[in-house]
């Protein structure tokens, strides 16, 4: 029998390419695929896979989530993150909830099955890229600093965070005032000085940043 391995991402066309390369390897079973979070999570507890490759950005529950469920749920299953997203803060979160590797989508095919080898010998595989982001925040941390937070970099008051979060989840500012307790008016100060703060020029900017620093979760 071969390594079992699941697939979950909600490109159906990249789904189905990446399920026909993997299927070129004699030593590989790909026993189910999902295209969202949740589906995802109950295919992968029922199937019992050796490995789960998982697309981050999916409808339902995004695959650091599914990450998280499967460790608190008993699945055994060796998570690998499959991603178009380069950057540090999502690649530390996946690494804390259990992912063995991080591989962009940008790779070729025989980087894709080297990630599955690698996780299935019990190692860890990460794009270059990736890796580089890993490297240097180790570094940091060995030569006596430490890894950046969000609580470092970011310049707003906790009321501040309370109303981007709002923001960037799509609330009005009508929706806002209501959720917080707060008048109209100061919701506006709120988005002014935010805005002013954080050198944005418009919410898709605001959305930008709350995801970047996990404000708000990556769906």
């Amino acid at each position: 029998m071969g390594t079992r391995v699941f697939l979950a991402d909600d490109h159906k066309l990249f789904l189905s390419g990446l399920r026909a390369v993997l299927q070129n390897e004699t030593w590989i079973d790909v026993v189910g695929t999902a295209s969202d979070g949740s589906q995802a999570l109950e295919e992968i507890k029922r199937l019992r896979p050796d490995i789960v490759v998982v697309d981050i950005s999916m409808p339902e529950m995004n695959g650091i989530e599914v990450i998280k469920r499967m460790a608190g749920q008993g699945v055994t299953a060796k998570p690998l993150i499959l991603s178009m997203h380069l950057d540090k803060r999502i690649i530390k979160e996946a690494l804390l909830a259990g992912a063995m590797g991080y591989i962009l989508k940008e790779s070729d095919e025989a980087a894709f099955i080297e990630a599955v080898r690698a996780v299935r010998d019990g190692g860890y595989y990460f794009s270059g890229d990736a890796l580089q982001i890993v490297m240097e925040d180790y570094l940091a941390y060995a030569k006596g600093g430490s890894p950046t937070s969000r609580r470092e970099s970011n310049p707003l008051s906790n009321r501040e965070v309370e109303v981007l979060k709002l923001m960037a989840s799509g609330h009005s500012t009508r929706d806002i005032s209501r959720e917080l307790h707060i008048g109209k008016t100061t919701v506006d100060t709120h988005r002014r000085n935010i805005m002013e703060k954080l050198q944005c020029e418009n919410v898709a900017d605001l959305t930008r940043y709350a995801i970047r620093e996990g404000l708000v979760e990556i769906e």
